[in-house]
């Protein structure tokens, strides 16, 4: 237990790390150039953290178990055990309650911790996304993060000095409203919600009235020294409330998720019944399926009918003014379309909101499992780890880490394509959540069996040798049947 907890929490961390810079390389246009301060970082990075850990869990528990015990078998320990008489079922056992206890712990932070973890991040990283960019005036270029103000300087002496300062006002409409000065300083308030103009010589353009009409006035105000303040609100970090948020599958525990199951069961089970009292209205020949056609009497044929409406009799046509002859089948035609569309305008719109509640279900079911099969990766991937280390027979991080990868990717692969099928319906939430369980841990077992019975399956040399005699043989035969072709 000594040699495991080591390797654990060092490539628990590093694994941390590494999928923390993989959110901010995917994430990190949307927070530049906004001046977010350190405290609202660390709290993303914080929250981040906590979302992340059952993923990272399962990798460190598989890469520590296979670094524990290749360093075993790398320095003959393994052997003295098992000459010693201690299997190695037996000599698992301390690490794997070890093992059981963080996939209980995985459970009960995924429980409790997660949903929590989950509505923080969420809210906050949407606060993040949407914040406006921080104040950054650049000389040449109109400055419009501002709401209502477009704002140009031909120079900056620096971050205050000013020189040929334009503000226009696009809150007039189409009104003319600009300032113009050949200098000016920059100031942010202390509390920086607004910043401060202080301009020297220049003018103030207004139009006032009808743009479009002929009693318009416009009024030119030179000045020496004009403050002009605009109100920085809008570029600050406005907080989404948790309330927003909090209904969502991913921020429920277990029990909250399982009473959301239900009703949604009865939601649907209610759509259900209830269109079909709807569609009893518009389905009338429904009530006849049981009839047959026994009782039905069809009209007499007429001698020397060519078509279908010869076969009508006189009064089941109708004629059009012009005296021209149209069937019944054509008004039949049109009532049966027009009676189609109203049945399909009366199911659309129920049917949307069905859709709805059973993706809905699915994903809630699929959170329901992930809880749980999250938390038993940590054991079945421990059940990989601990045989593979023992077979390899290979300590550090060189070995350990291949084979720790691949089986991760393996496991990572497995886990998404069930969620993608469970989003899009093609396979039930039980199935698409432990098919990764129901795929590894045959896998860890089978590497048990091969461990116990001491193993070359992933020996060089045993493949060596193996090789080596299948060349042979093969040359032997090749030998023989030279020896046996008639001579020419």
């Amino acid at each position: 237990m000594r040699s495991f907890i080591g390797p654990f929490i060092a490539t628990f961390f590093l694994t941390l790390f590494v999928l923390i810079l993989q959110f901010f390389w995917l994430w990190i246009d949307d927070f530049v150039g906004k001046g977010i301060d350190t405290y609202t970082m660390l709290r993303l990075v914080l929250y981040l953290s906590a979302t992340l850990v059952p993923l990272a869990l399962p990798l460190a528990i598989l890469l520590s178990s296979i670094m524990t015990f290749g360093n075993l078998g790398e320095t003959f320990e393994l052997v003295a055990i098992k000459s010693a008489g201690i299997g190695l079922l037996r000599f698992m056992l301390p690490l794997t309650v070890v093992a059981a206890l963080l996939s209980g712990m995985a459970f009960l932070f995924n429980n409790y911790v997660i949903p929590v973890a989950n509505l923080r991040m969420k809210t906050l990283h949407y606060d993040l996304v949407n914040k406006k960019p921080a104040f950054d005036l650049k000389e040449g270029v109109f400055y419009t993060t501002i709401p209502d103000y477009a704002i140009k300087v031909s120079k900056k002496v620096n971050d205050t000095i000013l020189q040929n300062v334009i503000i226009y006002e696009t809150s007039t409409g189409p009104q003319d409203n600009i300032v113009a000065a050949e200098k000016g300083i920059m100031r942010i308030s202390a509390d920086k919600r607004f910043l401060e103009f202080t301009l020297y010589n220049g003018w103030r353009y207004e139009e006032r009235g009808n743009r479009y009409g002929n009693n318009t006035d416009f009024i030119r105000l030179g000045f020496k020294e004009y403050k002009k303040v605009l109100d920085l609100s809008s570029l600050a970090l406005n907080r989404t409330s948790d309330s927003t948020y909090k209904d969502r599958y991913e921020m429920l525990s277990t029990r909250q998720l399982s009473k959301n199951v239900d009703s949604l069961d009865k939601s649907l089970r209610a759509f259900k019944e209830r269109d079909q009292r709807e569609l009893q209205g518009y389905l009338t020949f429904s009530k006849y399926f049981d009839t047959g056609w026994v009782n039905v009497k069809a009209p007499p044929i007429k001698k020397g009918a060519k078509t279908f409406l010869d076969l009508l009799p006189d009064s089941l046509k109708v004629h059009k003014t012009d005296a021209t002859p149209v069937g019944v089948k054509q008004k039949v035609l049109d009532e049966t379309n027009a009676y189609a569309g109203y049945v399909k305008n009366s199911i659309e719109g129920p049917s949307w909101d069905y859709d709805g509640k059973r993706k809905e279900l699915r994903m809630t079911l699929m959170t329901y499992h992930e809880k749980i099969t999250m938390s038993i990766a940590v054991l079945v991937l421990f059940l990989i780890g601990a045989p593979l280390g023992s077979i390899v027979r290979k300590g550090g991080i060189g070995t350990p880490v291949v084979f720790a990868v691949v089986f991760f990717v393996i496991f990572f692969l497995l886990n998404n394509f069930g969620k993608k099928f469970v989003k899009e319906d093609v396979l039930q939430p039980v199935a698409g959540m432990w098919l990764a369980t129901a795929v590894l841990l045959p896998i860890g077992l089978f590497l048990i069996y091969k461990a116990l019975h001491d193993s070359q399956l992933f020996n060089k040399e045993f493949y060596y040798r193996a090789f080596r005699a299948i060349r042979k043989l093969i040359m032997k035969k090749n030998g023989a049947a030279k020896e046996a072709a008639p001579a020419s």
